[in-house]
């Protein structure tokens, strides 16, 4: 079965400000909240409809993470903390748009990253690193990784983004001719959401969003 990657941008800090926080939240989180339990209802009940029990649902998986724990014993729990996660991310980023499908995206982008780093790319750079960094720095407690890799996060700071086209695109002409389609896609995406932030951070006081959010499901 195919997995999607989508994206999205956002403040890390906002995002971790939620896990832990318990009752101290400010008026402007409790309203974000209430938009994310409305979204975790609303998975919980398409998950139902496919008669799909993680043994924890979402909602509840969503207080947890807010008070401060993921320690349900369920089998499938990490399935609803992740998917609890990525509402609270969603609440706090901009709209999400798709990268690709791949019917294996951890085996394509390793490889992709044996090219790149064949190639001279630094480490850091590399996008299987990013694409499946995990869960946003800064979580105040230890949380589970579901058993069947799905869904799962990545991340790559806002900053990173220009450098990491340009060192795709200095290579573009000597990477293998089966990844250079994705390795365009990824050049494109990166390129935008740089000159996005770019332009943000120049127009507007308000903005804050450093970080540049992936997720995997499927």
């Amino acid at each position: 079965m195919s997995r999607i990657i989508s994206y999205s941008t956002a403040d890390q800090a906002h995002i971790v400000a939620f896990l832990g926080a318990g009752d101290s939240l400010s008026a402007d989180q409790r309203d974000h909240l209430a938009a994310m339990r409305e979204s975790a209802q609303a998975h919980q009940l398409r998950l139902e409809r496919q008669d799909i029990d993680w043994g924890l649902t979402v909602p509840d998986a969503l207080d947890h993470l807010i008070a401060g724990h993921a320690d349900s014993t369920a089998e499938y729990a990490a399935n609803a903390y992740y998917t609890a996660l990525q509402h609270i991310i969603d609440a706090n980023a901009s709209d999400p748009a798709d990268l690709g499908s791949y019917s294996k995206p951890s085996t394509f982008f390793g490889l992709l990253d044996d090219e790149l780093r064949r190639l001279g790319v630094d480490a850091d750079l590399l996008p299987h690193g990013y694409l499946f960094a995990g869960p946003p720095d800064g979580i105040p407690f230890r949380l589970p990784h579901p058993m069947d890799g799905s869904p799962d996060f990545g991340r790559l700071p806002l900053a990173k983004a220009k450098p990491a086209a340009d060192a795709y695109r200095r290579v573009l002409d000597r990477i293998d001719p089966d990844l250079t389609y994705d390795v365009r896609v990824l050049i494109d995406m990166l390129d935008e959401e740089h000159d996005n932030w770019i332009w943000a951070r120049e127009r507007l006081d308000w903005y804050t969003q450093d970080t540049l959010f992936f997720s995997i499901k499927g």
